[in-house]
């Protein structure tokens, strides 16, 4: 494992890191950063899914990872677990879009050592990036805010979240009706598609998808069908 040079005001940063990222914009936004800290670009191991993560961790050894929840060939917390079991001490730092309570806590159930949410600046992803290198466990504000309101009744509710995410057959919040539009949506049909299937509306779909990321607090197809398979709620 090699060591990085930094700013004059740093200490040595460990590499190299692994970003597990596959949207491109994000990774250059990450590789820019990281480079802004002081490593190098032959410090940093890009990914665009968990199958070539993995290939490169098997390489090498790493010193740190960056992961999103989100990848094309499944969910990042899977990548992550395999991570934390290879090496339990390896900071994983989450930097995803979801923020479901459901999501954050089996991240850090699963072996991640911070959850940060992509829309933060710069400043703040350097800095809990830093904090995670130095052993520290950086928690996004809203996603902290989140699991502190579930403590906040005598530390009750978190047990009963954390035990209510590897349940299956939950009581949906969701209608037949839109279990049966999310059904089709995880088959990739287009709202016009679902539209024809159901004789409804197009309007009326889209309306019923609106309503099902209000329901499970999420924004795009792909968090929907990922929260609603995870319980039990769609095949």
């Amino acid at each position: 494992m090699t060591n990085v040079s930094s700013n004059p005001d740093d200490s040595l940063l460990p590499g190299p890191i692994l970003i597990v990222e596959d949207d491109p914009l994000t990774q250059m936004r990450l590789r820019d950063l990281l480079m802004s800290l002081g490593y190098t670009s032959e410090a940093l191991m890009f990914a665009g899914n968990i199958a070539q993560a993995q290939a490169l961790v098997a390489e090498q050894p790493i010193a740190m990872a960056l992961v999103d929840v989100g990848l094309p060939d499944g969910n990042g917390i899977d990548l992550i677990r395999v991570l934390h079991q290879r090496d339990t001490a390896l900071p994983i730092l989450v930097i995803s879009t979801w923020n479901t309570e459901q999501t954050v806590v089996t991240a850090l159930q699963a072996g991640a050592t911070g959850y940060l949410l992509k829309e933060r600046d710069e400043v703040e992803i350097s800095l809990s990036i830093r904090s995670a290198l130095r052993g520290g466990a950086p928690i996004d504000p809203f996603v902290a805010k989140r699991i502190l309101e579930l403590i906040g009744t005598g530390g009750t509710l978190l047990a009963n979240q954390t035990a209510r995410a590897s349940q299956q057959g939950e009581t949906s919040p969701l209608s037949a009706r839109e279990i049966e539009i999310l059904s089709l949506v995880s088959k990739g049909l287009t709202n016009r598609e679902i539209a024809d299937v159901l004789s409804l509306s197009k309007l009326t779909v889209g309306c019923h998808i609106r309503n099902i990321y209000k329901k499970l607090a999420v924004n795009s197809r792909t968090q929907a069908i990922f929260e609603a398979r995870s319980y039990g709620w769609l095949p």
